[in-house]
């Protein structure tokens, strides 16, 4: 692969104090045949372990696949640029975050899971539900296999899942009247007809994509849990909504910790086929872009942000 291709990137992960698992988290770089030109660890603030810092060559197409596969060992990864780093010397806070620099960068950030996923906490309903976990991997694995531009894979929801949907469905319609904004009650109804929103159907990601793109150039990209704040905002930038596909556990129909397909197609979803509301959320997305961790916190109060 020509080195011209390459540019370098800059990872910061944590991992427990036990050698091994630094070794773990470098596999994917021997598998993918990617080199290392510079890693450094210091103490956690966490006991019990370090952060680690590593500086890569990768090209665009192999480097969403790199941090998949490092995302799935270590967790949680943070990219910084290279350009304003000073190899050994500059600190964190003089670093310019990485941000995603056209649409299919967002292969990168949005596939950066943070919580929930495919990997349920004890606290969550469906943790006990062998079933409904094995569900939650499957709809993760074609998030996680998404590539910017293609279609959205189309899901063929269950019974036990349509009448979790119909709950919420017949809850929420009965609310909006009242409670909603004037914004959101001009756009909900349109739903029903352009993106089959009805009690006994789940919208298709897809389908909705097509239609905000359509009224205000907005699309959706699946995403298979909760992203960091950075990520999802800055997925805005490029008038992309992040939206997951899975849908809540059916004992607790009325309450998810987690964002899910109801969550994004009857909370989120109305909202961005209005013209006002897609322009001034594009507009929190690209200030979001290489901003500190204190402007990115007060940037996500004032905008649709799931953390």
């Amino acid at each position: 692969r020509s080195q011209k291709m390459n540019k370098d990137f800059c990872l910061v992960f944590t991992v427990t104090d036990e050698v091994q698992n630094l070794i773990n988290a470098l596999e994917p770089l021997k598998e993918l045949c990617i080199p290392l030109k510079h890693l450094e660890t210091r103490p956690s603030k966490t006991s019990s372990s370090h952060d680690v810092f590593l500086q890569l060559p990768c090209s665009r197409v192999v480097f969403p696949l790199l941090v998949g596969k490092m995302r799935a060992i270590v967790g949680p990864i943070t990219i910084f640029q290279t350009n304003e780093l000073i190899r050994g010397v500059q600190s964190e806070s003089h670093c310019t975050p990485w941000f995603p620099r056209c649409i299919q960068d967002l292969d990168i950030s949005c596939n950066n899971v943070i919580k929930y996923g495919d990997q349920l906490t004890p606290d969550h309903a469906g943790y006990g539900d062998p079933v409904y976990r094995e569900r939650r991997r499957y709809i993760a694995s074609i998030a996680n296999n998404y590539r910017q531009g293609e279609p959205i894979p189309k899901l063929e929801y269950t019974k036990e899942e349509l009448d979790t949907w119909k709950v919420i469905f017949n809850h929420q319609s009965k609310l909006y009247p009242a409670h909603a904004c004037k914004e959101y009650n001009e756009q909900f109804p349109a739903l029903f007809s352009a993106c089959h929103y009805r009690e006994d159907n789940i919208p298709q990601v897809e389908d909705v994509s097509q239609y905000l793109k359509s009224r205000t150039g907005y699309q959706l990209r699946p995403v298979a849990g909760w992203i960091h704040s950075r990520d999802f905002l800055a997925a805005l930038a490029f008038r992309v909504f992040p939206t997951t596909q899975y849908i809540r556990h059916h004992s607790k129909p009325k309450y998810t910790p987690e964002p899910d397909v109801c969550h994004e197609l009857m909370g989120h979803v109305p909202l961005f086929a209005n013209a006002s509301f897609a322009q001034f959320s594009q507009e929190i997305g690209l200030a979001s872009l290489g901003a500190s961790d204190e402007w990115i916190e007060k940037l996500s109060s004032f905008c649709v942000s799931d953390q």
